[in-house]
Parts: structure tokens; sequence; C-alpha cells
């Protein structure tokens, strides 16, 4: 599953996918697929079950599919994360840089499956439980340095972090955790994934806050913190 994607350039997935991608894969696109309409919930909400499984179908995830996704930006990690979360653990992440054959251009012809969601309820975390339990949980912003320390920038529209979330930025190693249980955000809910990916492969366990930045920005009652 090709998971290309841009925050500030909405087709840029589709036509990188179209002007080249591995042999037989297909494409989700992270807006429309992988994502619901902007809105209250942030500017990623999580997709309903029956709109992730009617993207997964076409898509061509079945049952016995074993997926493996690539992409940028936390595209395949969001998927991956996805897939997870509607039951379907059959799925890893690759490295589009890491692939060595050639890539080919247009569309690929996809045999439609049947995917069904059986939706978890152990790997997220809302709004009020985050306001209400933050100082009991290890809290991980995924967001680069910036905009972790609250630095205005053209994509917070409230510049600042959640108090006391530690940065772990998703495009560098996952640094030295305390324990506890963790909990892991990013600007709406993509890169996040990557972090939260990042901990599974090390055997540690994360929930996702899917609403992240631009969800709790939304709410000034909410606390926020900025570095001085």
């Amino acid at each position: 599953m090709d998971c290309r994607w841009a925050l500030d350039d909405p087709g840029l997935g589709r036509r990188s996918y179209l002007e080249g991608h591995i042999p037989g894969a297909a494409f989700l696109d992270v807006e429309r697929d992988l994502a619901a309409p902007a809105g209250p919930g942030g500017r990623h909400p999580l997709p309903s079950a029956q709109q992730f499984a009617a993207a997964a179908s076409r898509a061509g995830i079945g049952p016995e599919t074993f997926v493996v996704a690539y992409g940028s930006l936390g595209g395949a990690e969001r998927l991956w994360w996805l897939l997870r979360h509607f039951g379907h653990g059959d799925c890893a992440v690759t490295d589009l840089d890491a692939w060595r054959g050639p890539l080919v251009g247009g569309d690929e012809p996809v045999e439609p499956e049947r995917f069904e969601s059986v939706e978890r309820d152990d790997d997220t975390i809302s709004r009020d439980e985050l306001a209400a339990r933050r100082e009991d949980l290890v809290v991980v912003d995924a967001r680069l340095e910036p905009r972790w320390r609250g630095e205005p920038n053209p994509i917070d529209r409230v510049p600042g972090r959640i108090p006391g979330a530690l940065n772990a930025p998703w495009n560098a190693p996952l640094p030295e955790l305390p324990a506890g249980d963790v909990v892991a955000y990013c600007g709406s809910g993509i890169t996040a994934c990557v972090v939260v990916h990042a901990l599974h492969r090390d055997g540690r366990a994360a929930r996702l806050y899917p609403g992240s930045w631009s969800e709790w920005e939304q709410y000034p009652a909410l606390p926020v913190e900025r570095s001085t």
C-alpha cells in the first residue's frame, strides 16, 4: 500500500503514485481514506469503521491479506495503526527508499476484497481523559521541536504543547522514555503513529490521542505549555 502524502499539497500522494510506485501497490489517500473530515475532532480525525472498511476493501485488503505499507510523513504508520485498530494485525511498514527494484507508473488493477472492521477500544485516549489524567501518563509529542516548544508556526493556530509532554520528533530516533503508560500525539494524529509504531517494535504499548494538538487547541479552557 502506497500512503504518500503532504500536508500542504493534498494531491501530491496520488501524483507520486501515478509517477512511480512499487509494482503491485495500491494507493490509499491519507486525507480521504485514512481520516474523516476535519472539524471539532481535529484536522485528521479517525475514519469511521464503515469509511475505513470501504477504503480497505477497494484497495484489496481482505481477511487473509498481509499488508506492507510505505509512505511519507507517517502515512504508512497511520495505515498500520488503523489496520490494527480495526482488527487486522497482519501488517508491516517498509521504507520506499530501501526499495531496490523498478518502479512502475499509472494505476494498478485491484481486485476488491471484503474488509470487516472489528474496532478496538483500548488503543486510544479521549481529550477529556487525557486532560484529567495527563499528570499520571507519559505524554509524548511527536511534532518537531520548534512546534513542541511553542514557537509561532503556520500550522498550529495556538502554539504550544500539552503540559508535561515530552518531545519525541517523529523523524528522529526514539528517545528513552520513562516508565509508565504512554500516550502519543502530534499535530493531527498522523505522525504520532510513527512513535506508536517505534514503541511497538521495542515491545512497548502506547495509546494514540487521535485529535492531537489540532483538537486540543480548539478548547481555550485546556492548559497550554510553552518553553521560555
